[in-house]
């Protein structure tokens, strides 16, 4: 055990250095592997060791595929992005609540939401609805820290509405059913929105300079918007439908994998920016190089956390947490509340996949030795995630936007995104407090997904 929290604080001490988390939890992963094969780290029986765990990770992890889920989910999401779907959302969320004061930050979180829904990854949601939503804001003159807050926090719930990269890799590190995960992370996802849209509230109450009211939008423009928003429709109804056997009918008789639901996606959105005439020869280059770039490297990081996963558990340190939880006889409660603690502090530092792909391989099996429900810890899991999107000093969705904003400070970011944060405690609070809010769709749809 000892060896193991050595590593751990190595690896916490390169990130700090501003080490890429890959080659830091590769790296210590590999040298205390040789450690604990060879005792000593230039042991050549445990170099040879090391070396040859490393080569099967490489291997095992570029063939393995359940993995091809997280190409598909990435080139779904750029497809939606080139099909201008998000303008729609935005769209017709404006048109319901623009003329409220804050409304048009209400309507970017409500716009994020869709998003999510189609998209599956945080940054992308933040990046694009910076786009869509932040002129818009600023031509009714919001302030920049609830205009900028609004798309930060709205965009973390890329990670919770299905479907989400981090789920599917949650779902594959633990060996638990994605299409649980999936339909589980749908309650605490509106749960979410609810409680950013009375942060909103919240913040013009206090300051009603800054969210003016906007333009009232008739019903038959009303209407028009939402005829418009066809193809998320579409592309959700296919995706998720798929996945939950809604077209496991005759003549039909299908139900989608998460690979497949996730290639069906992919085609659909394909197909529909095609039509639409806003994807050429040049863009389809740039997605298929994105959705390269941005798989390599999120392959790369699970080759580094796996590499590493497989030193903590060749040390011991799982089982070493268990026998200490016993040994002082510790309720499971204040377990879970330890490692939520141990979560937020990494949050200021660690990026969120990094520190999900550092810390799952410790903390899964002493929760689950401990009789909580795998599906209820992979969303607590996630949702705290989604607070270190927002946390400072990392927070990186607040960096995302403000490289696509520029003119706007991080910390004028992090001030307006503060009751969002207050909202995501909250949430996890109730979740916590209430595992049934996550757990009653996967209980009631247990037939169904993979």
């Amino acid at each position: 055990m000892t060896v193991a929290l050595i590593g751990f604080a190595v690896v916490l001490v390169l990130v700090l250095c501003r080490m890429p988390i890959v080659f830091a939890m590769g790296l210590v992963g590999t040298l205390g592997f040789a450690y604990e094969r060879g005792g000593s780290i230039f042991d050549e029986r445990g170099l040879k060791a090391a070396m040859s765990m490393v080569g099967r990770q490489v291997t095992d992890t570029a063939q393995d595929y359940g993995l091809s889920v997280i190409p598909l989910f990435i080139l779904m999401g750029l497809f939606v992005n080139k099909g201008g779907m998000a303008r729609e959302l935005y769209a017709v969320s404006n048109a319901f609540l623009g003329h409220l004061r804050g409304g048009l930050s209400m309507a970017t979180v409500l716009a994020c939401g869709g998003f999510s829904a189609i998209c599956g990854s945080s940054l992308a949601t933040a990046a694009t609805m910076s786009k869509v939503a932040m002129p818009e804001m600023r031509r009714y003159g919001y302030s920049d820290q609830l205009s900028t807050a609004s798309i930060a926090a709205g965009g973390t719930l890329g990670i919770l509405i299905p479907p989400s990269v981090i789920l599917v890799i949650y779902g594959l590190l633990t060996e638990t059913s994605i299409g649980k995960l999936f339909m589980a992370g749908i309650i605490p996802g509106v749960i979410g929105i609810l409680l950013y849209l009375a942060a909103v509230r919240w913040t013009v109450w206090r300051n009603p300079e800054a969210g003016p009211a906007g333009d009232r939008v008739e019903w038959p423009a009303r209407r028009k918007a939402l005829r418009d928003v066809w193809a998320v429709l579409v592309l959700f109804f296919l995706v998720i439908g798929g996945l939950y056997g809604i077209f496991d009918i005759a003549p039909l008789n299908l139900t989608f994998s998460p690979t497949e639901a996730a290639g069906m996606g992919a085609m659909g959105a394909f197909l529909i920016a095609l039509a639409r005439g806003s994807l050429n020869w040049g863009g389809l280059l740039e997605v298929l190089k994105e959705t390269s770039f941005t798989t390599a490297g999120l392959f790369a990081v699970l080759i580094g956390a796996q590499i590493f996963s497989n030193f903590v558990n060749l040390a011991g340190l799982p089982n070493a947490l268990i026998e200490l939880v016993t040994a002082y006889s510790l309720s499971p409660m204040t377990v879970l509340m330890m490692i939520l603690v141990i979560y937020i502090i990494l949050g200021c530092v660690f990026e969120s996949l990094s520190m999900l792909l550092l810390t799952v391989p410790i903390f899964f099996p002493l929760v689950t030795s401990l009789g909580f429900d795998p599906i209820w810890f992979g969303i607590v899991v996630v949702v705290v995630v989604e607070i270190s999107l927002i946390t400072p000093p990392v927070g990186l969705n607040v960096f995302i936007l403000k490289g696509v904003v520029g003119d706007v400070t991080t910390g004028t970011i992090f001030k307006g995104v503060t009751p969002f944060w207050v909202a995501d405690i909250l949430r996890l609070a109730l979740i916590v407090a209430l595992p049934a809010l996550v757990l009653f769709l996967p209980n009631h749809m247990g037939g169904l997904g993979h």
